[in-house]
């Protein structure tokens, strides 16, 4: 979603609002701007596309200032144009905002009756006019900003500076992140604020999250939190381990090559972290909420690939734990008030854990009474922290928008969470649990075999990126698979698929089915292979153009019937997903690039979806 950073500098602050919003691209954007103060007065540059944009019109047309505000745009009101870019400005501050509020037509004609006038389409600018007319009704800037925040309805968070005003940045949260980072040591007397610790990673370590509700007012030496209430607050500040990592695409040609091809370590890192490999067991670094022996119904929510991990996990907490899950897109679950037994668990998946459905399942559920187990990737995400408890993925950053590593480490948590509530739950005595955390260990060798088959991959690339349509096709965790296939290849290629269990295919999507048709069919040697493979016949007798990711002896077996084939090696079947998974995702990046399209920063989608 779009990405907020601001700066209270000791010296030219341009430079470093572009590195902090360079480092919020991953979160998807469609312009950007930047506004200063220049001797007190507000000066700002926007541009509509890639923030190469926003750096050749500041190249042409130079800020200064040690005071500033950036911001990446995803548009929601108003479209994608320049004159929609943030920072908006009235004659009194200029503010970034990210999230949506809802009341905004009402107070834009409250505020146009009052002689405001409005020069984009944003419900951004608003917030704008709202403060101005504040402060032109004799409030301070600090005065106007708490009496303005009551009036806004919605999920939002801003940063917001003042003409004349050097020393002061504000900066507001209700249901979107933002932390405040402190300068230290060399950067001692300087301030900053950001929509997360990434942004801030290269400037400080130490940050603070506001709390929804909360507004905090920075000067170059201090800053002050207040509650909903407007009351003095203190927030906890952290330590972050964000700088640690380098935010660079290496040798590769995207950061979703390079993180698709960094899954044998993350996975294995996620794993060590869940298993003690000595013994041969399930080990969770933390207590769960509720007593798991007495649970009736496990609960998961997620959104998109986060969806589809849970829909894997189902299988998997079903089969080792003898415990019955409902899945639920996380924006259908709480409005159709599903009935969630007080006390039960709510399991949420996110990778960002600044989810908006998933963050309003969260509250949904608490609401119910139930305990709320949350799989995200970001420690200090609001997710995270409202949760009562957080099964951290070890994935590390995740640039590119269309998510890999981060499934295939959420997949990790998810399959260890189960052996531990089955064993919890008697369903797994120790002899099945050995067996089962040897076939998770050698998963990341397993998943680096894996990579081996890209060169494969990119020849079928060029193949795929001419076609319209494609359909997947999967049996048991497969299928979920099958989702994720085509869910990776509409994001990023933006080419038709869709993913079907593979008994489905008589029910409905054998009649698309001709030679202009690929239909790609996950088939690993499990106990329903001999089923998927009635399924490819079907789809052969019917002249599609078969594409099988399957082992050597099915390769071998459909030889004369494939277009092509993907081979894979042997794999423990119950978890041949998270292996399967790296055909699946070369296959969306490989013809991404064929089509000439961008890999990381697909059209119309955003990293970390802020607003329903």
């Amino acid at each position: 979603m779009c990405g907020i950073v601001g700066i209270l500098g000791r010296g030219p602050v341009v430079g470093l609002l572009l590195e902090a919003l360079k480092r919020l691209e991953y979160r998807g954007y469609d312009s950007a701007g930047i506004a200063t103060l220049e001797n007190g007065r507000l000066a700002r540059r926007r541009a509509g596309g890639k923030l190469k944009n926003l750096e050749m019109r500041l190249a042409e047309e130079p800020l200064a200032g040690t005071i500033g505000i950036g911001h990446t745009r995803w548009a929601t009101h108003g479209r994608p144009t320049e004159n929609n870019a943030h920072p908006h400005a009235s004659a009194k501050l200029a503010v970034v905002h990210n999230g949506i509020i809802e009341n905004f037509r009402e107070l834009r004609d409250e505020l146009r009756a009052k002689g405001h006038e409005f020069a984009t389409e944003t419900d951004s600018e608003v917030i704008a006019h709202l403060v101005t007319d504040a402060m032109q009704g004799g409030k301070a800037p600090i005065e106007a900003v708490a009496a303005s925040l009551p009036r806004l309805k919605g999920a939002f968070a801003f940063a917001m500076i003042f003409e004349g005003e050097e020393d002061l940045l504000i900066g507001a949260s209700r249901g979107a992140p933002l932390a405040v980072g402190f300068g230290e040591d060399d950067r001692a007397g300087e301030m900053f604020l950001g929509s997360d610790a990434l942004a801030l990673a290269p400037f400080t370590d130490t940050i603070a999250y506001l709390e929804t509700g909360d507004f905090v007012v920075l000067t170059h030496r201090s800053a002050s939190f207040f509650d909903a209430a407007g009351a003095p607050v203190e927030r906890r500040k952290i330590k972050t381990a964000a700088s640690a990592f380098l935010i660079d695409k290496g040798n590769y040609r995207h950061f979703m090559a390079k993180e698709i091809h960094e899954q044998p370590e993350v996975v294995a890192r996620t794993l060590a972290h869940y298993l003690d490999m000595s013994s041969g067991r399930a080990a969770l670094p933390f207590d769960l909420p509720v007593d798991v022996a007495k649970l009736s119904r496990l609960t998961i929510c997620g959104c998109g690939t986060a969806y589809i991990a849970g829909l894997m996990g189902k299988y998997w907490f079903e089969r080792f734990a003898r415990l019955p899950v409902d899945i639920e897109i996380a924006s259908e679950f709480r409005y159709r008030d599903p009935p969630l037994e007080p006390g039960g668990l709510t399991l949420l998946i996110s990778q960002s854990g600044e989810t908006a459905d998933t963050l309003a399942s969260l509250r949904c559920a608490k609401e119910h009474g139930q305990k709320v187990l949350s799989v995200v990737n970001v420690a200090t995400s609001t997710i995270a922290r409202e949760s009562d408890i957080a099964a951290l993925t070890l994935a590390g950053p995740e640039i590119g928008v269309a998510s890999t590593k981060a499934f295939t480490c959420q997949l990790a948590v998810l399959a260890c969470l189960a052996l531990a509530i089955g064993r919890a739950r008697g369903a797994l005595d120790d002899a099945a649990e050995a067996k089962v955390v040897a076939e998770l260990m050698a998963l990341p060798g397993l998943i680096a075999e894996a990579l081996a088959c890209e060169s494969r991959v990119e020849s079928l690339a060029r193949e795929i990126a001419k076609v319209h349509n494609v359909l997947y096709l999967g049996r048991g965790t497969s299928y979920p698979l099958a989702l994720e296939g085509a869910l990776k290849l509409k994001e990023i290629s933006y080419i038709h698929a869709e993913g079907y269990a593979a008994g489905e295919l008589k029910h409905g999507p054998i009649a698309l089915i001709d030679e202009d048709m690929p239909v790609i069919v996950i088939a690993p040697r499990d106990a329903v292979i001999e089923k998927t493979i009635s399924n490819m016949q079907e789809v052969a007798a019917r002249g599609g153009r078969l594409i099988l990711i399957g082992d050597s002896a099915l390769a071998r077996d459909f030889a004369a019937e494939a277009e092509a084939a993907i081979v894979m090696g042997d794999i423990a079947p119950d978890f041949s997903a998270m292996v399967y998974a790296v055909p699946i995702q070369l296959i969306a990046y490989h013809t991404a690039v064929v089509m000439g399209k961008d890999a990381d920063q697909p059209r119309n989608l955003a990293k970390s979806v802020t607003v329903e």
